[in-house]
């Protein structure tokens, strides 16, 4: 059972956010071989902080080295060839797959670019922070960055939520 634990902070406006965040994590899980997650037993934990961009740039500065806000930080807590193990495990203990940190101001900016609703990049950026938590990387392989967009494609469609890597033509 997928449980979200979300915090929200000035200045993201009021909103279903809990929700948000439900959805987002269940079609990204459902996607992946983790998708028996959805259904353990076990309690599966993800942590949601919604917030301003001064706290996480402190997070990217402190964690990875980068002095300058982010969309999103994901801090996986388990590592992803144990995941496998809590689904298959009959008792119904607990895991904290992580949490997930999304930074307003350069996600409202970056949704105002896209011209697209806040709420609809938010929840890309959801999908994409609890993809990360499951192990899923794009930073030096391109055939893993693929694999994993597609992954965010198909669950942000089950979702009502265009492309988000579809390139415009003017």
């Amino acid at each position: 059972m997928i449980q979200i634990e979300l915090s929200r902070e000035e200045p993201w406006p009021d909103g279903d956010w809990q929700a948000i965040a439900e959805r987002a994590a269940r079609a990204a899980i459902e996607r992946t071989p983790q998708g028996p997650l959805i259904t353990t037993p076990a309690l599966v934990e993800i942590s949601v902080r919604l917030t301003d961009d001064a706290e996480v740039q402190a997070l990217n500065r402190q964690y990875r080295q980068k002095d300058k806000p982010t969309n999103v930080l994901s801090f996986p807590m388990v590592q992803p060839d144990l995941i496998d193990t809590v689904s298959q495990n009959s008792d119904d203990g607990e895991l904290l797959l992580g949490d997930i940190v999304l930074a307003h101001g350069v996600c409202a900016a970056e949704a105002a670019e896209r011209g697209i609703p806040v709420t609809d990049h938010a929840t890309h950026l959801m999908v994409h922070g609890v993809l990360h938590l499951l192990g899923y990387d794009h930073v030096d392989d391109d055939e893993a960055a693929e694999a994993m967009e597609e992954l965010e494609r198909q669950a942000l469609a089950t979702l009502g939520i265009a492309d988000p890597y579809l390139i415009r033509e003017d």
